[in-house]
């Protein structure tokens, strides 16, 4: 049995997809680019601006279905730049608060709105 979980707080779907699945205990998020949910626009600034605003769009999502970020078992991180990586990073490293999630960061040609970043997330209830 699977479950759509979607919140308002977060950006809409650029296309057929979900922004997230809950699945038993799991909920797999959707890569989430930097995109301001209030104007539907990239946000403006520098890659560090954009992973914090993609962490934020996760949290939103996950937090409509009751979780965290400290429920996340496995991120994806996708970038245009991996030259850029630490400033990335830096980020990211400050956004978890317990144990760090799993982690693979890979380079891609392009992302959706000319986005430098996007991350995907499965995370777990707890019982």
């Amino acid at each position: 049995m699977k479950t759509v979980v979607s919140s308002p707080e977060a950006p809409a779907a650029l296309g057929p997809y979900s922004q997230a699945i809950a699945a038993g205990s799991l909920v797999f998020c959707s890569g989430q680019v930097p995109i301001d949910p209030q104007t539907g626009e990239l946000v403006a600034g520098d890659l560090r601006a954009q992973t914090q605003r993609v962490l934020q769009n996760l949290e939103a999502v996950l937090g409509a279905h009751g979780l965290e970020p400290d429920d996340i078992v496995k991120t994806t991180v996708f970038m245009t730049d991996l030259s850029r990586f630490a400033e990335m990073n830096a980020v990211y490293g400050a956004f978890f608060q317990k144990a760090f999630p799993a982690r693979s960061t890979v380079q891609v040609a392009a992302l959706p709105k000319g986005a430098q970043i996007e991350i995907e997330a499965i995370a777990v209830q707890r019982s």
